[in-house]
């Protein structure tokens, strides 16, 4: 059988239909970003991952006509207006390049996990070997730029241990303990998605047209706030250090580079991806403190999507994804 004949399923075309959508978002931030940019070594980078999009967009839009899908509409240049202030440092763009970054690297590996035929797998792999590349880059220039941001160092004990009381998983009372090298793992990413969800929240909100964007802008960089000093108390009580803030690296522009529609989106792209990384840290978790802490910051996410969905249908900006066929509806028409 030719794998490459078979149809695509549901879900083969769930994530092509993702990928196009949230790809095309993050790479209008992209093209702004390298228009503003004056560092030669961190333009060149971006120029390098808006080439890359667009070659892996073409392919996208095949797949998706073979099937004969409708290409999503996505986010296009109408969504940029060009010549507009500096909104950015060319730091905080390195850093935005790095986090979107990761979550290329997670969404290609899912989406290669629900891949079947051949050529699906194979585009798949090509766009995960893009983003690992990109990731080596921008860290590369990160550290030689000394804005790099590690997770806490631990030492090392003499031997393996043992759990060997109930202590360990309790961080509200008892003797409690510290916090193990697995669960940093979680915090530390949050954090620093945190960070960044606050920073755009920040920039964003200077720039919004409408009312009701700027308000819920505003409100979801509260959110954000409230746990990063949630997570950052919990490491500060072990004595760790937390990552730093970026909203020094946001300019008082007040002239918007983007659509309305784009900012509203892509901050709701950002809380509806940390809800998969809460509940990774959540699952990771043995310290009772640290699963209220994950349950109660999945909760206020989850409003904050709800606000987020109301108003990006109150707009008509939400696309529909593909849908299963309705039975009943179709038995009706006979």
């Amino acid at each position: 059988m030719d794998e490459n004949k078979l149809k695509l399923t549901s879900s083969e075309i769930g994530t092509l239909w993702g990928e196009y959508v949230n790809g095309t978002a993050i790479d209008i931030v992209n093209k702004y970003m390298v228009s503003i940019i004056e560092d030669e070594a961190i333009k060149a980078i971006f120029e390098d991952a808006i080439s890359t999009f667009e070659k892996q967009k073409r392919q996208i839009v095949t797949f998706i006509k073979n099937e004969g899908f409708p290409v999503p509409i996505g986010f296009t240049d109408s969504d940029l207006f060009k010549d507009k202030p500096r909104l950015f440092t060319d730091i905080f763009c390195l850093n935005y390049l790095h986090i979107m970054t990761l979550h290329g690297l997670l969404g290609h590996s899912t989406a290669l996990a629900v891949s079947v035929r051949k050529d699906l797998r194979d585009f798949y792999d090509s766009c995960d070997n893009d983003a690992k590349k990109m990731y080596h880059q921008t860290i590369e220039l990160l550290l030689e730029k000394g804005s790099f941001q590690r997770d806490p160092l631990f030492y090392p004990a003499q031997n393996p241990e043992f759990i060997s009381s109930q202590d360990f998983i309790d961080g509200f009372f008892g003797k409690g303990r510290t916090l193990s090298a697995t669960e940093i793992i979680s915090i530390s990413f949050n954090l620093k998605k945190s960070i960044m969800a606050k920073t755009l929240s920040i920039a964003f909100s200077q720039v919004a047209q409408l009312k009701e964007v700027r308000k819920f802008l505003t409100d979801s960089e509260k959110t954000a706030d409230g746990q990063i000093k949630t997570f950052s108390k919990i490491m500060q009580t072990d004595n760790l250090p937390v990552p730093k803030s970026w909203e020094t690296e946001v300019t008082t522009s007040t002239d918007s580079p983007f659509s309305d529609k784009l900012m509203l989106y892509h901050i709701g792209f950002l809380f509806q991806a940390a809800q998969n990384y809460h509940g990774a840290g959540l699952a990771s978790s043995m310290r009772t403190d640290l699963v209220t802490a994950y349950e109660g910051t999945i909760l206020k996410n989850l409003m904050v999507t709800k606000k987020w969905y109301n108003l990006m249908v109150q707009n008509k900006w939400l696309e529909q994804p593909p849908l299963a066929p309705n039975r009943k509806e179709i038995a009706k028409e006979v």
